[in-house]
């Protein structure tokens, strides 16, 4: 227990940075929603698709290869000084090189026809600024310096969310205010970081580990974009293959397919609570297991570790799930606006779908340690690319019929598979007793307390006595199945 308890503290540190920061930052969807228009809207989600895609090429795997490799602090320094300066000379080359394929990405960007190319040269300097500090965040997360971390990610977050404030409602920018403000955000953090991570570079070059490291990193580019089409591709295709009679017959004659990417991406942002669980639990996780491997009894309390984790999934499921349409409601204090604008509600049949697909996504980061200890990182490309491929053609097939619906079970068909598939190798090269059927059986509790809500509300005639009714029985029943003697030997 007391290594569960040292996670617990670690994940809840993290997460406290994690869970002030976007709350800071969720401060942006009113204000986005409400000043800009949707189809503006759209294109900043576009943008920052392009930034999600490009930064996985730009890290080369090399937060996890940190990881890995500088557990041993005796070469720490080396490392640190081999690979910062290896993905400061990688990341300026492909910004030199985006800089040349900028006639070609703009338009794929929706940036030329909106006058807004400045967007695409304020990317490239976040791209760069965000590289740039990979490696130092690492390093605070593998020594456990947890409170430093947090406060360079909750200062960064709002150094942009203030700056946004101030350009939007005092100087009246435009969308380029995002940009502006993020670019600014990531060159203060760097430089903070660079000063506080200084007496790492005291180290030497090292070529091998470089190389060393190049090879353990280099397969999560693949796997990261395979991660990066699941989570942005999406917007793509609902903005391109969406049919103005599609468009009409599901929702509006006045609606427009970019319309739809906004409100799309605006009610995607209600799965940010479960997408925080699994990232907060994920900065705590790898150091964590990392540095457990060494037990014997690593993988009894690995198959702990993702017994309880379904548990708090479950209960973060039922509360956005049942509440959702309350959440959006929420008035912003001195703004008097929605925390998700009222024209955007259209969309929230999308969030427990997409609640679904993130809770696996956190099985999958339970899944990967084996892989990581055992050096079988080969195999994550080959899971996120299939999974890309099913985001792919499910989004192909759905999206025509179901619209924004469609994408949502892409998204959730695509995380199920990955993380089934990346089960069953993971316990190959690793052996961990995940007592599947108790997590499945939560999932399921989940599901069909959710279900089950319109006819609670029929029979009580309470709206609000009938969700906690739901999501009380709903946790009741995941806690009953993560006690350590229920189901043992499933």
């Amino acid at each position: 227990m007391k290594k569960l308890r040292e996670l617990l503290s670690d994940t809840l540190v993290y997460g406290i940075s994690s869970v002030l920061a976007r709350f800071i930052g969720y401060l942006l969807v009113p204000l986005h929603t409400d000043v800009f228009p949707t189809s503006e809207y759209g294109v900043i989600s576009l943008v920052y698709a392009g930034l999600a895609f490009l930064n996985v090429v730009f890290t080369f795997g090399m937060e996890s290869a940190y990881l890995r490799y500088a557990k041993d602090r005796d070469q720490a320094k080396n490392v640190f000084k081999t690979l910062q300066m290896g993905l400061g000379a990688l990341s300026t080359v492909l910004v030199v090189l985006l800089v040349f394929l900028a006639p070609v990405l703009m338009p794929a960007m929706s940036l030329e026809s909106t006058g807004s190319e400045n967007l695409y040269w304020m990317m490239l300097g976040i791209l760069w600024f965000d590289t740039m500090v990979l490696v130092p965040f690492a390093e605070l997360r593998l020594v456990r310096r947890q409170w430093l971390f947090a406060i360079f990610k909750t200062g960064n977050i709002l150094v942009n969310v203030g700056l946004q404030f101030y350009l939007i409602l005092g100087l009246g920018w435009g969308i380029e205010s995002v940009f502006f403000a993020s670019l600014i955000a990531s060159g203060l953090t760097a430089i903070a970081l660079w000063i506080a991570t200084a007496p790492m570079l005291s180290g030497n070059w090292d070529t091998p580990v470089f190389r060393k490291a190049l090879r353990f990193g280099l397969p999560f580019v693949p796997a990261g974009l395979g991660y990066a089409i699941n989570e942005t591709l999406d917007r793509f295709f609902l903005g391109n293959y969406l049919s103005q009679s599609t468009v009409a017959e599901l929702y509006s004659p006045d609606m427009t397919s970019d319309d739809v990417v906004g409100i799309y991406s605006a009610c995607y942002k209600l799965s940010v609570f479960m997408l925080l669980l699994v990232q907060m639990f994920r900065m705590a996780w790898q150091p964590f297991f990392l540095r457990e491997s060494d037990d014997p009894d690593a993988p009894e309390l690995y198959r702990d570790v993702f017994r309880y984790f379904n548990v708090v999934a479950g209960i973060c499921f039922l509360v956005v799930a049942l509440f959702a349409q309350h959440i959006v409601q929420i008035k912003v204090p001195g703004l008097d606006v929605y925390l998700v604008g009222e024209q955007y509600w259209s969309g929230l049949s999308i969030v427990p779908v997409l609640l679904g697909a993130y809770w696996f996504q956190g099985w999958y980061m339970n899944f990967s340690a084996g892989i990581f200890i055992e050096e079988e990182t080969k195999i994550l490309p080959v899971i996120t690319l299939i999974g890309a491929g099913i985001t792919v053609v499910a989004n192909l097939l759905l999206i025509p019929h179901f619209g924004m619906m469609g994408s949502a079970y892409a998204t959730f068909l695509s995380y199920a598979s990955m993380a089934m598939m990346l089960y069953y190798k993971s316990v190959q090269v690793y052996p961990v007793n995940y007592q599947l059927v108790r997590t499945f059986l939560m999932m399921l509790i989940a599901a069909l307390s959710l279900y089950a809500l319109p006819y609670a509300i029929g029979w009580m005639e309470s709206e609000w006595t009938s969700r906690f009714l739901m999501l009380i029985i709903g946790s009741a029943g995941m806690v009953l199945l993560a006690l350590p003697n229920y189901l043992k030997k499933r």
